[in-house]
């Protein structure tokens, strides 16, 4: 039979209201009194019930979801994820917050994570962008105790608690297998969009891709690297320039999420250019470009999966609880025409 606070208190020579006292850290009991019980919990092997006990206590955890805005559709999905989490919040025992900064804008970032300090929150998930100064706010979020989740864009050499992401070299190895195969073995060169360097998933993915082109494609030739930051317009401007001056080129990898001026430059190209494409994130527009062939392949990342993880680690490390790794795993999935949910 699992052991009970009864049997905590029999072993001890204490009351239950002193054993309720230590195992919730609550003052009010003397070192000696405090050392007997914890001896006790250790001997009869008692394993305290965190869930079950928060829920009597009826407690809330509030939590803080840092996004970005822009013209990014996966991002406007990732936001819809959480915005659908706050209506199952009364189940879930959670109080989530938004907070929208602008899209690769350290200085909004650090504002919105420094404005936390202090405040009585369970735990805060942000998109992040890779720089000192936004390391340094998260590193002091957890001295303070706070739980911080990194979601689809990591902070690795922050104290943050965990990442919320697929894993972004092999996504990116993975689409310079993709697109080195379905080249056929042609030569000729490749442009790479991104949305901003300045974020890590972004130039993990350029890194695995390059080694993967420079090991196994080698008549592909890499172009400069193009950032769209997000903006339709913008983007759309830098390919088609990219493809009027370069006639040579034979196929993209669209590395962001940014996706829409891109596939407005490459309609208007077709037929003339046959290229060759490969994304990320499945949304509508690239479900359409799937569809009527002027994107061959694209990866996905689950919006859901990320958000939904992200607030059960958020709860366990609120709970000093551990988390299970493999439910937590971000799966990349690959999508063509032919197989699209």
């Amino acid at each position: 039979m699992r052991p009970t606070v009864h049997d905590i208190a029999a072993a001890a020579g204490v009351s239950l209201a002193t054993v309720d006292r230590v195992l919730n850290q609550r003052p009010g009991v003397r070192l000696v009194t405090r050392e007997k019980v914890e001896e006790a919990i250790r001997q009869i092997g008692y394993i305290r019930d965190v869930a079950a006990a928060n829920l009597a206590k009826g407690r809330v955890y509030p939590l803080v979801f840092i996004v970005p805005t822009g013209d990014n559709s996966f991002m406007h999905g990732l936001r819809s994820e959480v915005h659908h989490a706050t209506l199952r919040a009364g189940m879930e025992r959670t109080d989530i917050r938004i907070i929208e900064v602008p899209a690769f804008d350290v200085p909004a970032l650090v504002a919105a994570l420094d404005a936390l300090q202090g405040q009585d929150i369970a735990g805060v998930a942000l998109v992040a962008t890779d720089a000192p100064e936004v390391r340094a706010v998260v590193d002091r979020l957890v001295s303070e105790r706070i739980p911080v989740v990194t979601l689809v864009s990591d902070l690795t050499d922050s104290t943050r608690h965990h990442y919320a992401g697929i894993d972004n070299i092999a996504a990116g190895r993975t689409a310079a297998r993709l697109l080195g195969r379905f080249l056929g073995g042609r030569e000729g060169d490749l442009t790479v969009l991104a949305g901003s360097m300045l974020v890590r998933d972004h130039r993990e993915r350029l890194q695995g891709f390059s080694a993967v082109m420079a090991a196994e494609f080698p008549k592909l030739r890499l172009l400069p690297v193009l950032e769209g930051r997000d903006d339709p317009e913008r983007t759309k401007s830098l390919v088609s320039k990219v493809l009027f001056e370069n006639k040579d080129i034979i196929g993209i990898y669209s590395l962001g999420a940014g996706n829409r001026g891109l596939i407005a430059a490459l309609r208007a190209v077709r037929p003339a250019r046959e290229l060759t494409v490969v994304a990320h994130e499945l949304t509508q527009h690239t479900r359409a470009a799937l569809i009527d062939g002027t994107i061959d392949a694209v990866l996905n990342q689950d919006a859901g999966h990320e958000v939904r993880s992200a607030i059960r680690v958020m709860k366990a490390t609120a709970d000093g609880q551990a988390v299970i790794a493999d439910q937590e795993r971000i799966r990349l999935d690959i999508f063509l025409k032919d197989n699209l949910p």
